[in-house]
This record gives structure tokens, C-alpha cells and sequence, in this order.
């Protein structure tokens, strides 16, 4: 009788503790339109430093920020925009910020220019002309 008594108790109090599950979803979660283009990171997954479809006065783009190194320890900030009308990386070290326009692209490496500086992407290093000195870069995860 104890036993009866225990295991329907037991029954009943895991019935009301139990979680409520709700077939519908959760609301709070925005559902996105799965024709955006998303771009993948060397390893096949989401590249999680783009910010899709950021909202700049109606228009949508992608941007992504990376840190590069220099030769010498030098920490410079680099962001690509993809802009529909526009494509252009801006590079910021020492409080100064250049903004270089895409000139061209191959499957494998982009050149951006802007007056006489002059940037090279492939694949995880920059290289930056500007006159006569030559700037390398590497992309480093802090």
C-alpha cells in the first residue's frame, strides 16, 4: 500500500514539474529570408565577422571587420564593404583610417587603390603599397 501510495505521488509530482512543450515555436525568434546570400569561412561554416544585411540609410549591405599584424607587431583594423553600389576596404591604424576603392578580382586575390596607396588581399595577408614603402599583413584572432 506504501509502495502504491509512493510511486503514484512520485507519478504526480514529475507530471507537474515537467516541462510544458509548445509545438509552435518560440515567438521572440524572427524568422530570416532564406534567399540572402551567406558567406562561409575557410572551414564551411557560417563566417561569424560579417554582419548580414546591416542597414545603412534604407540600403542593405554586408560588412566584415578583421584585425591584421604587422611585420613589426602592429595591430590594424580592416573592414570590407560589400556595398551593392560600392566595394571598399578601410584600413585604420595609429588613429588614421584609409578607405580604398576595389579595383579588380580574381578567384583567389583582390586589389583595392585609392591615390598612390594600393592594398593586395589573398587569402589571410594584406599587402599595402603606399609610395615606395611595402606593408605586410597577416589576419590574426584575438
Amino acid at each position: 500500500m506504501k509502495k502504491g501510495i509512493l510511486i503514484t505521488a512520485s507519478f504526480v509530482a514529475l507530471s507537474l514539474i515537467s516541462c510544458k512543450k509548445n509545438e509552435s515555436g518560440n515567438k521572440g525568434i524572427v524568422k530570416s529570408d532564406s534567399s540572402e546570400q551567406v558567406i562561409l569561412a575557410d572551414n564551411g561554416k557560417v563566417d561569424s565577422t560579417i554582419g548580414y544585411n546591416v542597414d545603412v540609410n534604407g540600403k542593405k549591405t554586408i560588412k566584415t571587420d578583421y584585425v591584421y599584424k604587422a611585420t613589426d607587431g602592429t595591430l590594424v583594423k580592416v573592414v570590407y564593404n560589400y556595398d551593392p553600389k560600392e566595394n571598399n576596404v578601410s584600413i585604420t591604424s595609429n588613429k588614421k583610417t584609409f578607405i580604398l576603392d576595389k579595383i579588380k578580382s580574381t578567384g583567389s586575390e583582390t586589389t583595392y587603390e585609392k591615390d598612390e596607396m594600393k592594398a593586395t588581399v589573398k587569402g589571410d595577408s594584406l599587402i599595402l603599397h603606399q609610395g615606395d614603402n611595402i606593408i605586410q599583413l597577416v589576419k590574426t584572432k584575438i
